[in-house]
């Protein structure tokens, strides 16, 4: 598996895992809605590389590349 920081721009991936337990990033994560067998598009990443913007249950969200680290994706 990979994880969202690898994917490529426009690809459509569906979440698998979220680690970090017991960290308080990943119940951030999860609360915006980044769960097991979401679907996620990547749409871009900035001019430097961190961060990245995706779409997540119809809205965009920004995340650094550290946190979309703990994202695993198929």
């Amino acid at each position: 598996m990979i994880t969202l920081n690898r994917v490529k721009q426009g690809a459509i991936v569906e979440v698998v895992k979220v680690n970090g337990e017991g960290s308080s990033l990943r119940r951030r994560l999860l609360d915006m809605g980044i769960t097991p067998k979401t679907k996620i598009k990547f749409l871009r990443t900035a001019p430097l590389g961190d961060p990245i913007e995706i779409v997540v249950r119809g809205y965009a969200l920004t995340l650094r590349k550290e946190d979309a680290m703990l994202v695993e994706v198929i």
